[in-house]
């Protein structure tokens, strides 16, 4: 017998195929029946494959088949590697694909003018909730495929980014869904913690992922701070709330306790929708309180639900002016003595830098290079400059060259339509 092992590899036995888990985020199903296959082509062997104890098992003992299907694996994992939790392929950006890493919103790094840089290393997420602003998660309408960035082409971006933006940065783990399915989260907070650069490391998560093994080992690599998304203490509420059926509040509270001990501080971050989850205000706030939330920062960020034109907007919300948002969080503040409740930037230590200088103004027309599919129908990537520019509506193909006029430079993320 042979068994086949590779790093952070888990195999399951899948029916018809082997399915192979790549750090439990990313899978790619290779048919049973195509290995064998290529394995009687190369030596003349009838094999039977299989899994146990996590390896894909062969029974053969002809030597050099161990090395020839794993490197046949991973010579075609690119092409089929999917998203675990959303199942829609994934593409792998990597040096060698030459794709930069400034321009988009999905992935990649983004400047708002401050001291915080948002790190997005991989788009997609394990929740649909319903009020989720770009339709995100396993019940998407919208969103056809996932970007995962490769953790060492991240921090080169980063290193550049930070070179421009100077000293004391937050570095923010985001994104267009849940931060945690990134497979290399643990190995960029240490990457980050050693930056020179760096003085703060903070993530937003909806906490369902974590595990007391991964909390701790996030704390140990530096993690600063959580902003957990935690948008009702009622069960049944919040299932509806997160769009599972099977999300589980109590886990989740006992994350945010796990991350308080271990000294990584929590910010609970509710979405209030009025009429569904503004009356748990003071049950959030004295949560916030039991746990011991909020040591360095803020311990609670109310947001006010918005409706987003790409997004998912539930017909029951009621929409609250944010002038009558602000005066509701006064209140609260008044009544519970728990400040602040409305936020600045000066209560994260943000503060105003001069923007990466942007590569292309509003109407100009440039030639780029389409190098990726986009998440949305009609959308493509393309390149210029050293930037990645989002084409929408366009039939445009990979490798194809096109004429863009740039529409849109707010912040560094370029969006353009086809000419």
């Amino acid at each position: 017998m042979i068994e086949v092992h590779l790093p952070h590899v888990t195999f399951e036995d899948a029916g018809e195929s082997i399915r192979l888990v790549w750090r439990e985020t990313l899978y790619a199903d290779f048919d049973k029946g195509e290995l064998a296959r290529i394995i009687r082509r190369k030596y003349r062997v009838e094999p039977e494959i299989t899994v146990r104890n996590g390896a894909m098992v062969i029974d053969t003992d002809y030597p050099g088949i161990e090395q020839y299907i794993s490197i046949y694996i991973q010579n075609n994992l690119g092409a089929i590697l999917r998203n675990r939790y959303t199942n829609r392929r994934v593409f792998y950006i990597h040096e060698g694909l030459d794709v930069p890493l400034l321009g988009y919103n999905a992935f990649g790094l983004i400047d708002r003018g401050t001291n915080l840089i948002q790190i997005r290393g991989v788009s997609g997420c394990n929740l649909s909730c319903v009020f989720c602003s770009v339709d995100e998660g396993p019940y998407s309408r919208t969103r056809k495929l996932d970007y995962v960035v490769d953790v060492d082409y991240l921090m080169k971006w980063f290193d550049e980014v930070a070179r421009i933006k100077g000293r004391g940065l937050e570095a923010h783990l985001d994104g267009q869904g849940e931060p945690l399915i990134y497979p290399f989260r643990v190995e960029l907070v240490q990457a980050l913690r050693e930056h020179p650069n760096v003085s703060v490391i903070s993530m937003q998560s909806n906490g369902t992922l974590l595990t007391d093994k991964l909390v701790e080992e996030l704390a140990e690599a530096g993690l600063d701070r959580v902003n957990l998304s935690l948008h009702s203490l009622d069960p049944d509420k919040a299932r509806m709330l997160m769009g599972r059926k099977d999300y589980d509040l109590e886990h989740v509270l006992d994350m945010a306790e796990a991350m308080v001990n271990a000294g990584i501080d929590v910010l609970i971050a509710p979405v209030i929708i009025f009429g569904i989850n503004d009356d748990e205000a003071e049950a959030f706030i004295e949560f916030a309180r039991k746990i011991g939330a909020g040591k360095r920062w803020p311990a609670l960020g109310f947001q006010n639900y918005i409706p987003y034109k790409f997004g998912r907007n539930p017909t029951i919300a009621k929409l609250v002016p944010f002038k009558d948002f602000y005066a509701w969080l006064r209140k609260l503040e008044e009544k519970t003595g728990m400040r602040p409740l409305v936020l600045k930037p000066k209560h994260f230590g943000m503060e105003k830098r001069e923007f990466i200088p942007l590569s292309f103004r509003p109407g100009e027309i440039v030639k780029a290079e389409v190098v990726l599919p986009g998440r949305i129908k009609g959308e493509m990537l393309a390149k210029a400059r050293n930037r990645l520019i989002e084409v929408i509506n366009t039939d445009a193909e990979v490798g194809d060259m096109v004429r863009v006029r740039i529409v849109r430079t707010r912040h560094g993320i370029y969006i353009g339509t086809e000419i």
